[in-house]
């Protein structure tokens, strides 16, 4: 079996407007997503363009490793979103369903 570490993150969560703590929790995995979703895109877009030889099968296809690579040190997309919120660049709307 193996062992994950995990490196927990501190943070003093802000409170919606309503004073709800998970709002904010599920605002910032909303965003997550979207932000995820725009760097597959990128990450799609850019794999589309490079050439590919006929004979893949015979070594890896350095272009696109370095494209890889290049997305590999970006941040997470929870962390792009937590940071979002601490510095109040997310704005939240919910509706009140009664």
């Amino acid at each position: 079996m193996s062992t994950y570490i995990v490196n927990p993150v501190e943070v003093r969560m802000k409170e919606s407007a309503k004073g709800s703590i998970y709002q904010s929790i599920v605002a910032m995995g909303i965003r997550a997503r979207q932000i995820n979703d725009q760097i597959k895109i990128q990450l799609t877009a850019r794999m589309e363009n490079v050439e590919t030889d006929a004979d893949e099968s015979e070594g890896p296809n350095y272009d696109k490793l370095a494209i890889s690579r290049e997305f590999d040190v970006l941040p997470k997309p929870i962390f792009i979103a937590m940071k979002e919120v601490m510095d109040d660049q997310l704005n939240v709307r919910m509706n009140d369903e009664k």
